[in-house]
């Protein structure tokens, strides 16, 4: 083969696996005009909602979330153990990352965050609280960037409906997780009409057993403790 047909031959394997690539991406995710707080991209029938920006972050810190969304019940039901390995992805303020962070004083915190500006404020806040095992990571928009088969528990809190790609995160999660390991999913419960959230900021338990298992989790645990939120708790099948 000479140079000119092996150039050639490069170019069309890589237009080849460029058209493959969009072809599994158009079969598993599809466009639609965005509705209100969308992003118009669809997947499994469900309309993926826009992220919130960092600069909502005082909303997260707002005095009154205790006792709307019983978040001292959610850390303390948190199946992990002293020297547990977890991840809050899409930690935002941290509000999460750092009580958990005490649940675990042996283990690790991994506070992933896709905004810059939220990395280095988290980086900031884990120095002003003394907590040598939190570390902040800049996460991707298909992977959290995270050791793999290293996690005991992954964490998400009213962000999983937000992922651009959840399929490709999914997958990305499930190799992070070591063999045992738990994916928690807490969201605002889409079955409930009166639930002053916006729709696409809500889901419902059926979707998002229909999400996950196509990832190969399934539902470990329907925790219904909560005031306005899924306590879901998924293993590897």
């Amino acid at each position: 083969m000479n140079q000119h047909h092996r150039r050639f031959f490069c170019i069309s394997l890589f237009f080849l696996a460029a058209i493959g690539t969009y072809a599994q991406h158009g079969e598993r995710y599809t466009y639609k005009e965005p509705g209100s707080g969308g992003t118009g991209k669809v997947y499994m029938g469900r309309e993926i909602a826009q992220l919130m920006s960092f600069h909502g972050k005082d909303w997260l810190e707002r005095a009154s979330r205790p006792e709307e969304e019983n978040t001292a019940l959610a850390i303390s039901n948190l199946p992990v153990e002293k020297n547990s390995v977890v991840a809050d992805i899409g930690a935002g303020s941290g509000y999460y990352t750092f009580r958990m962070a005490g649940r675990v004083p042996q283990g690790k915190v991994y506070a992933v965050e896709i905004q810059e500006d939220a990395v280095q404020y988290l980086k900031e806040r884990s120095k002003i609280l003394n907590t040598d095992h939190v570390e902040a990571v800049k996460g991707g928009e298909q992977s959290p960037n995270l050791p793999q088969n290293a996690l005991d528990l992954v964490v998400m809190v009213d962000v999983y409906h937000e992922l651009i790609y959840p399929y490709e995160m999914l997958d990305a999660i499930k190799k992070a997780l070591k063999a045992n390991g738990k994916l928690l999913l807490i969201e605002y419960r889409g079955e409930d009409p009166e639930l002053g959230i916006k729709k696409l900021h809500k889901m419902t338990v059926k979707q998002i057993e229909k999400e996950l298992s196509a990832s190969g989790f399934r539902l470990a645990k329907n925790g219904q403790f909560m005031n306005i939120q899924h306590f879901l708790v998924f293993e590897k099948e």
